[in-house]
């Protein structure tokens, strides 16, 4: 911007700044930091953080006083220390950071100056020449600790002049020009201190900033150096006054003008509260804040804390069935719900009132309703506002069933219009504004209450056979339990590293060893994966363990919680699969479903035999037949899996059982009673993707921790799914864990392939891609 504008820039050098909440004292790099705190610690220390603003005169003075003794005739920096007074009121924003001793004696201080909202840079740095070493490494190091609490989450130190010059020399391989030019540096450095700027702040190890100086064209490189010089305290002016002007004064006296500070803090509260931005209404949008505004000038609430409410609308239609036409009975009623349409006839106003899909329609009267209500009625109701009417029980003469309205409230005013009944949304628009597509499509509304049925039924499956439901940790220090790409987050209170879980497996399994038999999960997991019309990335699982059961016990289990789930979200034990014709076809799932080894299923669909002894050269010569991908560096088990994805879960339509995995992609899996190369382990298959798999778990430690080491290694290699070793889970697994068959499965895939829909429509609010012009719900 500032070249654009006709300067010229230079580098200049780097600002050192911390950013708070990655800071760290661990690590070798921050050892002698982390010894000087140490230090400081144990020589009985204490520090205390507090702005400028809440010390009372005599503490400041104090301050002030040792900052001049502490100095001694050092010459003052400039402009990298932004202040040069001390004390003003006008500066109550200004943080400051005391060492006391022992004996509560102030022996070192630095002080910070506002940056920005949430940031604090470097002002001024003192410290009694006989304190301890290391009280400065002390004070950053606790001010970043208690700084929290005053908002701060950047420290700026100081700036370093040339530093790249000093860090690219430290390198190995740096060139001779640039080794001259750091002797050069580091012999100016005895004089001006530019070589220590950048070491004392390295070792902190922050971000360093670039900086650079702009000056007019008109000046040359040299001047403008010099210029700056001046200004940091490099260099002293000389020569008459006349030629250069007054020499500013050390200090700066405290401004005494009237209502100067008070103007200053005023800044500052706009700094700290910015106004936000103005709201952008429609045409529609101001007009329906008017009629807010109106109901408000007659003595009416548009959001009230309450409403006349005596009956449902579904009451009261089954109630009040079958009345003959132009009927008025003395039952008086409040209804509330939202106005789904609006018609105006002169005399008579009628508008159709929606309560949880039940609907009735409100008539407006000269006769029935007071002139008032009316008034206020036709003058501040919207479609889409939410009333509650008080009136009788009556029918309008084509038989239609009524409240005569006598009385109305405002429930919650609708400040967006509202489209009217049996718009059809587009389905970008219902996946991003879901509150309007559920009050628009009783079948999205329909969609989500069956899933929730769906999902009772399944924990009633688990209650009525005894399993305990229980909860797991969804931060994890440590991401296992499933091969799949995690979501990285940070703990500010530890300072460290955390996943987003992908999966509960181990942390249920130390509930096994505790003594669990039967425990169960349902809930969220999340994987940084892809998302489509079958995936999402925050997607709900149910994990179920049962000490003594094993994979066939658990493929029983699995078939009873898919049928009792059909059952309850489709009436019977059917899945709906869309047809070409736009329709539903009804897919009786009350059959034997097939049982079929993995590698039974890839020689059908490959035309010739393939076991768990096939040979490497050979699997790969059928994958290449088959035009199926063979990782580099896989191994036999991985070919057959690589088959069996592409050609036979893809391919499968109705529930089938496919067990016994190759063993080396099932970690956690028990090898195979009969056959050690495969793993007790199925996946059910329906309508060409995985719904659940199984294992006989395996609970043989020493095993366990053979596998888990060897998918770290992948992990250290580079893949992003290899599961870590959990140091937890495996000292857990080694007191001893009874034989037990573990189930999984994807609540929202089973609710999707019961329904026949998407994953969007399952859910109540599915991720979306954000849009390029913010969110529209």
């Amino acid at each position: 911007m500032y070249v654009d504008a006709g300067l010229r820039a230079f580098p200049l050098g780097d600002e050192a700044i911390i950013d708070v909440d990655s800071f760290s004292l661990r690590g070798r790099s921050m050892r002698p930091v982390r010894q000087a705190v140490t230090r400081i610690n144990r020589a009985g220390y204490t520090a205390e953080v507090r702005r400028h603003g809440d010390l009372n005169p005599d503490e400041l003075a104090e301050i002030e006083r040792l900052a001049t003794e502490w100095r001694g005739n050092e010459t003052e920096r400039g402009f990298s220390m932004a202040l040069n007074r001390l004390g003003d009121p006008a500066d109550g924003r200004c943080v400051l950071i005391t060492a006391r001793d022992r004996e509560g004696v102030i022996r070192g201080f630095l002080s910070f100056v506002p940056w920005g909202v949430r940031g604090v840079s470097l002002d001024l740095m003192r410290r009694d020449r006989s304190a301890e070493n290391g009280l400065n490494e002390y004070l950053v190091a606790k001010l970043i600790e208690l700084g929290g609490d005053l908002g701060i989450r950047r420290v700026s130190l100081n700036f370093a002049v040339f530093r790249n010059v000093f860090s690219t020399a430290d390198q190995v391989g740096a060139g001779p020009v640039t080794k001259l030019t750091d002797a050069a540096l580091s012999f100016a450095s005895r004089f001006y201190q530019l070589e220590t700027l950048y070491r004392s702040n390295d070792k902190y190890r922050p971000t360093w900033v670039p900086r650079m100086l702009c000056y007019d064209p008109a000046l040359t490189v040299a001047r403008a150096g010099l210029a700056m010089g001046i200004a940091e305290g490099f260099v002293r002016p000389v020569g008459p006054r006349f030629l250069i002007g007054p020499r500013p004064g050390e200090s700066q006296p405290v401004r005494t003008e009237e209502g100067f500070n008070e103007t200053v803090r005023e800044q500052e509260r706009d700094l700290l509260i910015p106004e936000p931005d103005a709201v952008q209404l429609s045409e529609q949008q101001r007009v329906r804040r008017g009629k807010l505004e109106l109901l408000r000038e007659a003595g009416f609430e548009g959001y009230p804390v309450s409403v006349p409410r005596t009956h449902r609308v579904a009451e009261l239609v089954a109630a009040h069935r079958g009345m003959a036409p132009d009927t008025t009975t003395d039952v008086a009623v409040s209804v509330s719900g939202r106005i789904r349409a609006w018609r105006n006839l002169g005399g008579v106003t009628f508008a159709v009132l929606d309560d949880e899909g039940s609907r009735i329609q409100v008539m407006v009267t000269v006769e029935g309703t007071p002139r008032q209500a009316r008034e206020l009625w036709r003058r501040t109701v919207d479609l889409g506002d939410l009333v509650s009417v008080t009136g009788v029980v009556a029918t309008s003469r084509n038989g239609e069933l009524s409240v005569l309205m006598h009385s109305w409230r405002m429930a919650s005013k609708c400040l967006s219009p509202m489209p009217v009944m049996h718009t059809r949304l587009s389905q970008d628009l219902r996946a991003r504004n879901r509150s309007l597509d559920l009050l628009l499509d009783p079948n999205s509304l329909a969609m989500l209450q069956r899933r929730f049925i769906g999902v009772r039924a399944m924990r009633d499956v688990f209650t009525d056979k005894g399993f305990v439901e229980v909860e797991t940790p969804m931060l994890q220090a440590i991401h296992g339990g499933a091969a799949a790409r995690p979501f990285k987050t940070h703990i500010n209170a530890y300072n460290m590293g955390l996943y987003l879980r992908i999966a509960p497996e181990l942390y249920l399994k130390r509930l096994a060893v505790g003594g669990m038999q039967r425990i169960f999960e349902l809930n969220r997991n999340f994987r940084n994966e892809g998302a489509d019309a079958t995936h999402n990335p925050e997607f709900t699982s149910l994990e179920a363990y049962e000490a003594y059961g094993d994979y066939d016990t658990m493929r029983e289990l699995m078939r009873e919680v898919v049928l009792r789930t059909a059952v309850a979200v489709n009436g019977r034990p059917v899945a709906l699969r869309p047809n070409a014709s736009g329709g539903v076809d009804e897919v009786d799932l009350d059959r034997p479903w097939p049982v079929v080894t993995v590698h039974e299923a890839v020689s059908k669909a490959v035309g010739q035999t393939v076991t768990s002894a096939s040979l490497l050269a050979d699997l790969a010569q059928i994958c290449a037949a088959h035009g199926v991908g063979a990782p580099a560096g896989a191994g036999p088990g991985k070919l057959v899996m690589e088959l069996y994805e592409a050609l036979v879960e893809k391919e499968t339509t109705f529930p089938t059982f496919y067990k016994d995995f190759p063993v080396e992609v099932s970690p956690l899996a028990r090898p195979n009673r009969n056959d050690p190369k495969l793993a007790e382990q199925w996946d059910l298959v329906a309508f060409g993707a995985e719904m659940g798999t199984a294992y006989s778990e395996l609970i043989d430690p020493i095993d366990q921790r053979e596998r888990l080491t060897r998918q770290s290694m992948a992990a250290a290699a580079g893949d992003p799914e290899a599961m870590e070793v959990d140091e937890a889970f495996l000292g857990a697994l080694e007191l001893g864990m009874p034989p037990t068959g573990g189930l999984g499965f994807g609540v929202d895939r089973l609710i999707m392939m019961l329904l026949g829909t998407n994953i969007k429509a399952t859910l109540a609010f599915p991720f979306v891609r954000p849009s390029v012009h913010g969110d529209d719900d």
